[in-house]
């Protein structure tokens, strides 16, 4: 699949005139719980030519996305807007700084956003964006007796995620796993969730069951406590802007080799 999605890459390169700068893996599988039939999410950053970026008009379109299929879901964004994100501390953009699953990485560009993650991280914006992920999975696909069991990774993530900013001020982990095992004290409950995530990378459905109540218990407590908590939460970071206009000259200049 790897030879796959970079001929892929390659594709979109010459198809839209442009360099990916790096290519990851989000989703499922980067964050650790696949099923044997999930697609592959794969998420890049490119840099077009510089006469691009150079016109009276800043209204062009700013991001790659292709077809979406049941084996490959494959998007971009184009390097300015990605290091407008990045400013806002944006949370998938950080966590495709961190996946373990890499397809592309070239020019340093990943390399050098990572560094910089601790100066534009912000608790009070990673906080609420899980907070709302988890909220908003959890009303969507666990409310009544029968539910879509799998989804509980989908609201327990984001939930570890923001237990691990409350606790340890920084960007939680991509990895679920991580996550568990550092945050997650009472035996129980993750003995329900190892049996659950076990379950679903052998590949059993976990479509509608009767809805676990540990978990269900946890969720709703957590969720409540966390609101809670975020409306405490401000921002006093000073402004990154013009290392990050640096760093968008800079890779302008080495991806098209400017003299």
């Amino acid at each position: 699949m790897r030879e796959i999605i970079l001929e892929k890459l390659k594709e979109i390169e010459q198809a839209h005139n442009l360099k990916v700068l790096f290519a990851v893996e989000s989703g499922s599988r980067a964050w650790g719980f696949p099923s044997k039939d999930s697609d592959y999410d794969v998420r890049f950053v490119y840099v077009k030519k510089p006469e691009w970026y150079l016109s009276i008009d800043d209204d062009k379109r700013d991001v790659v996305e292709e077809p979406i299929n049941d084996l490959l879901d494959i998007n971009g964004w184009d390097i300015r807007k990605a290091l407008k994100l990045f400013r806002k501390s944006n949370p998938p953009l950080q966590e495709w700084l961190v996946s373990d699953i890499v397809y592309l990485d070239t020019l340093g560009f990943r390399d050098e956003l990572a560094r910089l993650q601790g100066e534009v991280f912000s608790p009070k914006a990673s906080l609420h964006h899980y907070l709302s992920m988890a909220k908003g999975n959890f009303r969507d696909y666990l409310q009544g007796e029968q539910v879509k069991i799998k989804k509980y990774f989908y609201v327990l993530r984001p939930i570890l995620a923001c237990i691990w900013i409350e606790t340890y001020h920084t960007n939680p982990p991509i990895g679920f796993d991580q996550l568990v095992a550092e945050l997650i004290t009472d035996s129980t409950l993750k003995s329900k969730i190892s049996e659950l995530l076990q379950r679903k990378i052998a590949g059993d459905e976990l479509n509608l069951e009767p809805r676990v109540e540990e978990l269900h218990h946890f969720i709703e407590e957590q969720i409540e406590r966390l609101t809670a908590l975020a409306s405490q939460y401000t921002n006093d970071l000073e402004d990154p802007t013009d290392k990050l206009d640096e760093i968008f000259r800079k890779y302008l200049q080495k991806a098209w080799i400017i003299s």
